[in-house]
């Protein structure tokens, strides 16, 4: 087989290939999972943190530190197991490619999102501790800012991937786009409820 054979065989070969891919098949969609990967890293970091300095000290909070409130906290977290479903519903869709339904309920879910982010500044006012008040202080807020980039930012590619759909024609990257956003919000959710036992509730267990 001659050198000009051979690259005329490769060429018909990719030419086979399809344009675009989603699922365990896309390598952005191994990416997103690799992102996830190395964020719950980060979380299960800086909680270890949390841990190791309450575990160091006689009383958690310190003594004289006021525990955070539960209204806006426990409203906040039964807000975002509630998007879930919407989210997932969302993800359903796009692997259909319905093109309607994946544009107005990606405007659904950064209309959810906003309120979420809404109800976390309502939370953020109840902690009842500076960040550099004591180490009590520093790992909690630690804590709570370290999945508030994560709502922000999350919140922030919802609102650009839905402009693209509104503006733009819908296709197989984008139906796949909106999939992996709602993985990644379905990150968001989950890594949320170990930080929320640590955050409210170990305080009220010790």
């Amino acid at each position: 087989m001659t050198a000009t054979h051979a690259i005329r065989v490769v060429g018909d070969d990719l030419s086979s290939l399809p344009d675009s891919a989603d699922g365990p098949r896309s390598l952005v969609w191994w990416s997103n999972l690799g992102f996830m990967l190395i964020e719950g890293t980060g979380f299960a970091l800086a909680a270890g943190a949390y841990l190791y300095l309450q575990s160091q000290t006689p009383t958690w909070p310190p003594h004289g530190d006021a525990r955070p409130g539960l209204f806006w906290s426990s409203l906040f977290t039964v807000a975002l197991l509630a998007s879930n479903w919407p989210n997932r519903w969302l993800a359903r869709e796009a692997r259909r490619k319905n093109e309607r339904t994946v544009r107005w309920g990606s405007l659904g879910m950064t209309l959810v999102g906003a309120l979420l982010a809404a109800i976390r500044a309502g939370e953020l006012s109840q902690l009842n501790i500076r960040w550099d008040h004591d180490a009590y202080g520093s790992a909690t807020w630690l804590l709570m800012l370290l999945h508030t980039t994560h709502i922000l930012t999350e919140l922030l590619e919802m609102f650009v991937v839905t402009l693209w759909l509104f503006t733009h024609s819908v296709g197989d990257d984008e139906f796949a786009d909106v999939e992996d956003n709602a993985n990644y919000w379905s990150f968001v959710v989950f890594a949320w409820l170990p930080l929320y036992g640590l955050v409210y509730w170990v305080p009220r267990m010790t």
